[in-house]
C-alpha cells in the first residue's frame, strides 16, 4: 500500500502596500484632501498671525485645526495604502463618521470663536473663512459617510 503526499503552495502577491491611488480621484478621496488642504491653510493663518486680539480663542482654534488635519491625513493613507484591511478589528467607516460629527462641530465652534474675536486682523479672517469652508467639507464629508455607516443594509435573504 503506497501513500501519496500532495502538498500545495499558494504565492501570494506581494498586495502589502499597494497604492489606491483611484482612491484620490473619488468623491470621498477629493472631499478629504480639500479638508486637509483647507485645515491646512487655516491653521497656517492663525500660526503665522501676529497681534492676536484674543489668545486663548485662536489657539482652540490651532490645536482643532490641527489635530484633525493630522486626523483626516491618517484616514486619507490609510485609504491610499489601503490598510483598513489590515486592521479588521476596528469598524473605520464608524470610525471615520465619529471624527467627521465631531470634527464638523469643533470646527464650526472654532469658526465662530474665530470670527467673532478676530478684531480686524487680515490673517485671521482668513483664517476663519478657511473653517468655515473645511466646516462645509466635513458636513458634506459626514452626510455621504452617514448612509455607508447607519444607512440601511440590506441582507441578501429573500422573504
Amino acid at each position: 500500500m503506497s501513500h501519496t503526499v500532495i502538498t500545495t503552495t499558494t504565492a501570494r502577491t506581494g498586495d502589502g502596500f499597494r497604492l489606491n491611488t483611484g482612491y484620490a480621484r473619488t468623491i470621498p478621496g477629493l472631499l478629504k484632501v480639500g479638508q486637509m488642504l483647507a485645515l491646512l491653510v487655516a491653521f497656517l493663518c492663525v500660526h503665522c498671525a501676529h497681534g492676536w486680539p484674543s489668545w486663548s480663542a485662536f489657539q482652540y482654534f490651532e490645536v482643532v485645526s490641527l489635530w484633525f488635519l493630522i486626523a483626516f491625513l491618517i484616514f486619507f493613507l490609510m485609504h491610499l495604502f489601503r490598510l483598513q484591511a489590515k486592521m479588521p478589528c476596528i469598524n473605520w467607516p464608524l470610525t471615520e463618521f465619529f471624527h467627521y460629527s465631531v470634527g464638523t462641530v469643533l470646527i464650526l465652534i472654532a469658526s465662530i470663536m474665530a470670527a467673532v474675536k478676530s478684531g480686524g486682523v487680515s490673517a485671521l479672517v482668513v483664517a476663519m473663512v478657511f473653517g468655515f469652508i473645511a466646516t462645509f467639507l466635513m458636513a458634506v464629508s459626514l452626510w455621504t459617510s452617514y448612509s455607508v455607516t447607519c444607512g440601511p443594509h440590506q441582507t441578501g435573504a429573500a422573504v
